[in-house]
């Protein structure tokens, strides 16, 4: 088995389980502005793209395709997550460790998500803090989002390493093709949002039932 020399993490349903904070935010914002909301299990398939795909993705299909709307719904969802971020969010059962192992092997470690680029710092360095990432990159103005592969390549030039030689673990397809284009080793967690069958169909090379799994590929 190859080794790798760098993990590069995704962040939501990967490292921390932040899906009941991300739902409860968002079913506030359109209950405020007179919409259903939706059970918690439906943000597994809403989130993943940035907030602005979920905001598209939670609104009646009528009022998706209105971009008034649609900005409103996003500078509301935007207060709302202030105020919720980490009422329930925490690491996956297993991350810590695994952060720890890697972290005393030298192994450097990264992070890639489309979250907003605040919100992701500010979530790492509350929840996450006790680990050192060499970079920390989320959702900015002027660089297309996962799954475009123009940050892991960025992170990877960073690291000093080539993209085949950093491993990318993250729990939906936009993580898998993300990890496909940019020629990092795409890694499928079985913890996260969405299932086996949507990271293989996506690209996932391996699928990992636990993160204590990703020492052997290091």
């Amino acid at each position: 088995m190859k080794k790798y020399k760098a993990v590069v993490f995704d962040l939501d349903g990967t490292l921390l389980d932040t899906l009941e904070d991300l739902a409860d935010s968002m079913n506030t914002v359109l209950k405020n502005a007179g919409f259903p909301a939706h059970p918690v299990s439906s943000y597994k398939y809403f989130v993943g793209e940035g907030m602005d795909v979920l905001v598209r993705k939670s609104l009646p299909p009528d009022k998706a395709g209105d971009p008034e709307t649609r900005l409103i719904c996003l500078r509301s969802l935007r207060e709302e997550y202030k105020k919720n971020w980490k009422k329930k969010t925490k690491p996956y059962q297993g991350i810590p460790e695994l952060l720890t192992r890697l972290a005393a092997r030298k192994i450097p470690m990264a992070i890639l998500s489309n979250k907003p680029r605040h919100f992701t710092e500010l979530t790492v360095k509350e929840l996450l803090g006790n680990w050192r990432f060499e970079i920390i990159l989320g959702a900015r103005e002027g660089i297309p989002n996962k799954p475009a592969p123009d940050s892991a390549l960025e992170i990877a030039e960073k690291l000093g390493l080539k993209p085949e030689e950093c491993l990318f673990l993250g729990d939906t397809s936009i993580d898998m093709k993300t990890a496909a284009a940019s020629g990092m080793y795409p890694v499928g967690a079985l913890w996260g949002f969405r299932d086996e069958k949507e990271l293989i169909e996506s690209g996932a090379v391996q699928i990992v039932k636990k993160p204590e799994d990703i020492v052997n590929f290091v």
